[in-house]
């Protein structure tokens, strides 16, 4: 699945307000651009993905039916 076709499915299931999902698309756009950008730059990017992904912390506990 490509950033196109994850975007679209973000899209029809009304998932653009899952953050780790846009993490995720955000992932996925930064390696198909991957050999585009120099090492440096797609480990600092890689970095900051990161640490918005630990950011996110356990923000689900106890409505993890609603969310998942």
């Amino acid at each position: 699945m490509n950033s196109k076709q994850l975007a679209q499915y973000l899209e029809a299931t009304d998932s653009i307000a899952k953050p780790w999902l846009l993490v995720q698309l955000r992932l996925k756009k930064l390696q198909e651009r991957r050999h585009l950008i120099s090492s440096d730059t797609y480990a600092d990017e890689l970095a900051d993905l990161h640490q918005d992904l630990m950011n996110l912390g356990e923000w689900w506990r106890g409505i993890e039916d609603e969310v998942f």
